[in-house]
């Protein structure tokens, strides 16, 4: 039987990444190596490596794919064509790695693209897929340094309010997450929400959305939990 062009491909990065490249800081060099396929163009490279994420399980493999759209994401002519590719990624991610590593390249499309990027989050959030709403919050602001612009307030709070009820312990996770980051570029706006849904936050968000707040915040919010 005739090995495809893909499957070699997909042969070749699995040899690479099962010879010992099990730290991210490893597989990001095992990446810079360069594969034998690197010096194609850009939209076949993301072909191949679009097909590399959807035929193979390994998440380490996968994260190959990843660091690819890493490597090209700050190049906005090259957005739209990576966002119609990997936003279809999501579909095959089960574990919160995957997930977050991907958010990285989603929250880039967002900054630039967010007519054609917001939707799909919002979509994302009503599924029934976990990973999904959890990227569909993550995605929103991921760390919000990494980004010199973000969505408005009013934006962002409607995707948050929806899961605040999720009773995924993943979700509720990325949820902290992003309200942590919306605190962060949006201070009074976001402390003013959280005053109002401060019963509503389960324990799980509660405990990292308050991560960066001073002492004295904290305690107001605790306070008002409590009563």
């Amino acid at each position: 039987m005739m090995i495809s062009v893909y499957d070699r491909h997909l042969q070749e990065v699995a040899q690479r990444i099962g010879s010992g490249a099990n730290t991210v800081p490893d597989q990001r060099a095992a990446f810079k190596q360069k594969y034998s396929f690197s010096t194609q163009p850009f939209e076949l490279q993301l072909l191949i490596w679009d097909s590399i994420w959807k035929y193979s399980n390994d998440a380490k493999i996968r994260l190959q794919a990843i660091f690819f759209l890493e490597q090209h994401m700050r190049q906005k002519e090259k957005l739209p064509l990576i966002w119609a590719v990997a936003s279809t990624w999501q579909d095959q991610v089960t574990d919160w790695g995957l997930c977050d590593s991907l958010a990285k390249v989603y929250t880039r499309a967002l900054e630039e693209m967010p007519r054609q990027v917001y939707p799909r989050l919002q979509a994302w959030n009503k599924d029934a897929d976990i990973w999904k709403k959890r990227q569909s919050v993550v995605s929103l602001l991921y760390f919000h340094r990494t980004k010199a612009s973000y969505l408005p307030f009013k934006k962002i709070t409607p995707l948050l309010v929806s899961l605040l009820a999720d009773e995924a312990y993943y979700v509720q996770k990325g949820l902290g997450w992003s309200i942590r980051e919306m605190y962060s570029v949006y201070p009074d706006d976001a402390y003013k929400w959280i005053e109002k849904h401060v019963k509503h936050i389960s324990a799980i968000a509660f405990t990292i959305a308050i991560e960066k707040m001073q002492p004295e915040e904290k305690d107001r919010l605790k306070a008002l939990r409590k009563g």
